[in-house]
């Protein structure tokens, strides 16, 4: 649907100009001479953005009657982004502007190209907060449950209570699956700006080609795929919080650029001038070890000391055997009532085996786990069957029930062997060979031969 935009102004050869500009670009607009008739038009049909003129009647330079109109449109609790325009423009009436509500401010006569990037600014992050307000509806209440109740997690959330008030940058460390994101989110819902984006960026999944667009956006025509204007992550995360996930897979060229926000909290978009602000708070999570890192040359000192002002590390489930089974039978509950499976149980055998077990893919392998075994059950109480062959074998490959080792083949010992290495190694390969006593060309001989999938 056409998004209306209401054009307040007195000129209405400023109006006419505008309204050619806007639908040229697909937009619906509307005008209005002075902020009586706006609030007349209003009150009759829906405006989605208002471009919002200083200066009326009264005089030419204080920008009052503006300044007013915003009171009056927040006041009546209005919601849509207005967008203040003068050809008298100062830094004191931007600056009260911006604190009556007022999202950008323009100079008369503008440049059409910034008047439509500016526009195009606030419909995408409206629907960034859009989304971020639906995902929020639709997250289960219970969610820090799945961090577990253990007096090690306890310590890790009540700290993060502790520090979610305040600004400080925070670091999330801790192995692949033990609830780094969950911890995230629970930090920026416990904090002053929970009520603006939380914005989430998978660190290792952007291209170094795309690294710069994606955290800090790009204007049209800014390189050759860059076919319109688009919002980066920082810009998105205006004034709530930023959650950079796998921070340590950053590559070390593009470091500097990240670093350089951080510091200044000044950036540019791609094929832009303009500096623009980052006023969000930081919340980043990796699994490396930094000081290793560090030492190898792989990732920069000055980084890592910008980002890890508190450090919250969450151990692993191995290390919290206690939360096994609660997060078990939240895990059942919860996936029993996903797939219309009611009533099961989980066996005192599938109890035992899920506490013997190491779980090196920690939470997100014991929701996986769970997940199966609901979708395989043939009765209402789950069985060790019903679970993995891994739990069944425990955690050495060793039959639970007698200390004996199944019989298999070579090539399926192998395998099996080869795979317990990877998850233990949380599939990194040379690692992996080390502990089977295999050196780099024999084991990826073996994943090639047995088709081993390491990133599954």
């Amino acid at each position: 649907m056409k998004k209306t935009i209401i054009v307040v102004d007195d000129q209405s050869d400023l109006r006419l100009s505008a309204k050619f500009i806007l639908e040229n670009y697909g937009f619906n607009v509307i005008e209005a001479e002075s902020p009586l008739h706006a609030l007349d038009v209003i009150a009759e049909q829906q405006v989605d953005l208002m471009l919002l003129d200083m200066n009326f009647q009264y005089d030419t330079t204080s920008g009052k009657e503006g300044l007013d109109m915003l009171k009056t449109l927040k006041d009546k609790n209005y919601h849509f982004p207005v967008i203040v325009m003068t050809a008298w423009s100062t830094v004191e009436i931007a600056v009260e502007a911006i604190k009556l509500g007022a999202k950008d401010f323009i100079e008369k006569p503008w440049k059409n190209q910034r008047l439509v990037r500016i526009i195009e600014q606030q419909f995408q992050l409206g629907s960034v907060q859009l989304e971020n307000k639906r995902l929020k509806a639709q997250r289960p209440s219970n969610d820090v449950f799945m961090l577990g109740e253990s007096a090690a997690m306890q310590l890790v959330l009540t700290q993060a209570k502790k520090l979610a008030v305040t600004d400080t940058p925070i670091l999330i460390t801790g192995e692949n699956g033990t609830g780094k994101s969950m911890l995230a989110n629970f930090i920026h819902q416990h904090s002053a700006r929970s009520n603006e984006s939380y914005v989430t960026v998978n660190m290792g999944a952007i291209p170094e080609t795309l690294f710069e667009s994606e955290l800090f956006g790009h204007t049209k025509g800014a390189f050759t795929d860059a076919k319109k204007d688009r919002m980066g992550r920082f810009e998105a995360a205006q004034s709530g919080s930023l959650f950079l996930d796998e921070i340590g897979t950053i590559p070390l060229n593009l470091q500097p650029k990240l670093l350089r926000v951080l510091e200044s909290g000044e950036f540019e978009p791609v094929g832009s001038s303009k500096t623009l602000q980052a006023e969000v708070r930081l919340i980043a999570a990796s699994n490396i070890d930094f000081q290793q890192a560090i030492a190898q040359g792989d990732f920069r000192q000055d980084l890592y000391y910008r980002i890890n002002t508190i450090v919250l590390d969450i151990p692993p489930l191995r290390k919290r055997k206690e939360d096994i089974l609660p997060l078990a039978e939240h895990f059942l509950a919860q996936k029993s009532q996903k797939y219309n499976k009611q009533g099961l149980t989980l066996s005192e055998q599938a109890k035992k085996a899920l506490c013997h077990y190491d779980w090196p893919g920690n939470i997100r392998e014991l929701s996986h786990v769970i997940e199966r075994a609901v979708l395989l059950s043939d009765s209402n109480e789950l069985e060790i069957t019903g679970l993995t062959d891994q739990l069944a074998l425990g955690n050495n490959g060793a039959n639970t029930s007698n200390g004996e080792l199944p019989f298999m083949t070579i090539d399926e010992a192998e395998q099996t062997l080869i795979k317990q290495a990877l998850q233990k190694t949380q599939g990194k390969v040379i690692e992996a060979g080390e502990l089977l006593g295999l050196g780099k060309n024999a084991i990826y001989r073996r994943l090639e031969k047995y088709q081993i999938d390491t990133k599954g």
